[in-house]
Order: structure tokens, then C-alpha cells, then sequence
């Protein structure tokens, strides 16, 4: 997730000049055919231009707010994933009679939160990671890690080879990892290292990641309706292409009252000012698509990368263990 204190503008015109240039090319055309070609004919009544853009503006603003509550649902979602991890943390530490059980549970925690993650990292074909800005402004300012190591390798860090193998052909395999753990706590219970209420403890725990990783994943696997998504992009550039040729007529007014240079060219200004707005409209819309996917692994993702590692560190730790070293620079920042 991107956390500097605003967008630079020069990124944010780099992320959307495409906008730009098919509305500059847009513009002159509707000007030419005005001016230069006589097709004079070819104006739309500046009222229903503003109608259309008041409409568009209530549709792009619908969007946009429920896009944004679909980000801050996911934050929601992944700061009870956090705290939940540290009560985790804690009780595997002091409710075992013995410290490698523990460990062992603190690792396979680990393990549910890597495959979590690249679950969640996971392309689907409504997602917008992949559209060429998107993947141009990502290869010059950060990378996605789960797109760069192999699922596998990683895991090996926290689970014995037994396990590893067990999960390699499943599908899911942070609900599978959870259902491991709830093995292991009744193993534990049968063997007497911790009494019912402890196992009582540790399965309210499971029970809270496996409604923490539904939540997430119907987020993932369930996109902003398709068709108020599709009525949004209609309006916008139905607007867009209709401008130009509604603003035509009320620049041509303003040559009766321009003298000099201007005179009779103030039509030419339509091209700026009505790329300005509707660079304005077709931005918003850009940035409500691509904020509506909050874990596809573009700069407004929520951050989960970061929060898993920053986890790692602290259950780590609470065993009295080095936490491990952080990735190497590399020049850019990682999804996070």
C-alpha cells in the first residue's frame, strides 16, 4: 500500500496519460470537424451535456464509495488477523507444558499466514493488476513478492516435510493448515500438555482465522457487481465523448466579445478544458477500478505482505528467538 503523504502529480499524470491523449485527440477532432471542415451542424445543447454529466457524476461517486468500503472491510479483516495472531502468539507460548510445542504452533501459524497471503495474491480475470498502467507504475516503484517466490520454497521454513508434501496438491491450503492446527491442539489434549480450557483457548482461536480468511476471500473471489461496474464506464465515456461537442457553441459565443489574436479563435480552447474535465471523470473512474480489488497486488493494496512479516517478527521473538532478517533492498518498495 502506497503511504507517502499524497501521490506525486507527476506520477498520478505518468499512471493516467493515456487518459490524456485520447481526450486531446478527441477534442481536436470534434474541433476540426467544426472549424476547419464546416460541420457546423454537429453540436449537442450544452443542457443536456450537464445533465448527462450530473448523472455520471452520482453513478462514478456510487462506485467509488463502495470500492472504498471494500478496502477498509479488508483492513478490518487483516487487524483481527493481526491481533488474533499475537493472542496466538502468546497462549502457544504459555498454555503447552512443553517450549517446542509451542514453536511448532507458532510455525504452522506462520505458514496459514504465507499461504494466506498468496492465496489472496492470486490473480482473477475481473482484476485490474494486470492492465498496462497499472503494470508500468508497478515495475518502476515496488514489487509483489508472491508474484517472484514460488508458494513451496517459503513454507519450508515453517513446516516439516510431512506436512509440506500433505499440502502441496490442495487447492486451499491455509484452511487446510488451520485444520492441521486443530489436530494438533486435540493431539495435545489427548496427551495432557494442556487441560480443556486451554483447548478451548486455541479452538475459539481457529475458529476466529477461519471467519477472518472467509471474510477475506469472499472479498477476493467476489468483485464489485459486474453490471453497475459496466453502467459506470458507459456513462463516463458516453460523457467524455459528448463533451466537446457541447461546450462547441458557447466558446463560439465568446468571439463576439474577443478582440486581437483570439478573435474567432476561441473554439480552440475547448480542446484544454474539456480534457480537463473529462480527464477529471475517466481518472476517478481508473482509480475506483483499481482500488475495488484490495489484495490483486497494485500500490493501494492492504498491505498484507507487510503485515505477515511484521507478525513473523513479533511470534518470533515471544519464543525468544532471532526474528528473521528482512529482505535486502532492492530500489523498490514491495506490495505491502
Amino acid at each position: 500500500m502506497y503511504s507517502g503523504r499524497s501521490y506525486p502529480l507527476t506520477a498520478f499524470l505518468f499512471w493516467s496519460r493515456r487518459l490524456l491523449y485520447a481526450l486531446l485527440a478527441w477534442g481536436a477532432f470534434a474541433i476540426v470537424l467544426y472549424q476547419v471542415l464546416g460541420v457546423k451542424w454537429l453540436t449537442i445543447p450544452l443542457p443536456v451535456v450537464v445533465l448527462l454529466g450530473t448523472a455520471t457524476s452520482f453513478i462514478v461517486g456510487f462506485k467509488n464509495v463502495q470500492t472504498y468500503n471494500r478496502v477498509m472491510e479488508a483492513e478490518h479483516i487483516w487487524t483481527a488477523i493481526l491481533n488474533g495472531s499475537r493472542l496466538w502468539g502468546v497462549i502457544s507460548r504459555d498454555f503447552p507444558t512443553a517450549p517446542a510445542t509451542g514453536r511448532e504452533l507458532v510455525l504452522r501459524h506462520c505458514a496459514w499466514l504465507t499461504a494466506l497471503r498468496y492465496q489472496l495474491r492470486s490473480p482473477r480475470q475481473w482484476e485490474n493488476a494486470g492492465r498496462i498502467f497499472n503494470v508500468e507504475f508497478q515495475k518502476k516503484h515496488f514489487r509483489v513478492s508472491e508474484w517472484e517466490t514460488p508458494l513451496a520454497p517459503v513454507l519450508e521454513r515453517y513446516l516439516a516435510r510431512a506436512e509440506l508434501d500433505s499440502l502441496l496438491h490442495i487447492e486451499n491450503k491455509a484452511a487446510r493448515l488451520l485444520a492441521m492446527q486443530a489436530g494438533a491442539i486435540r493431539r495435545l489434549l489427548d496427551a495432557g500438555e494442556i487441560n480443556h480450557t486451554c483447548y478451548m483457548e486455541f479452538e475459539r482461536a481457529i475458529r476466529d482465522f477461519f471467519e477472518q480468511q472467509g471474510r477475506a476471500e469472499r472479498i477476493k473471489n467476489h468483485p464489485y457487481p459486474r453490471q453497475y461496474a459496466t453502467v459506470n464506464i458507459l456513462f463516463v465515456r458516453i460523457f467524455c465523448l459528448l463533451l466537446p461537442f457541447g461546450l462547441i457553441k458557447e466558446f463560439d459565443k465568446l468571439n463576439d466579445s474577443i478582440s486581437g489574436i483570439m478573435h474567432g479563435n476561441m473554439i480552440w480552447l475547448i480542446i484544454p478544458f474539456s480534457t480537463m474535465v473529462s480527464w477529471m471523470y475517466l481518472a476517478l473512474e481508473q482509480v475506483g477500478e483499481s482500488t475495488e480489488n484490495p489484495f490483486e497486488g497494485n500500490a493501494n493494496d492492504v498491505p498484507i505482505t507487510r503485515i505477515c512479516r511484521q507478525l513473523e517478527q513479533e511470534l518470533m521473538s515471544l519464543l525468544g528467538e532471532e526474528p528473521p532478517a528482512p529482505e535486502p533492498a532492492s530500489g523498490k518498495n514491495i506490495v505491502l
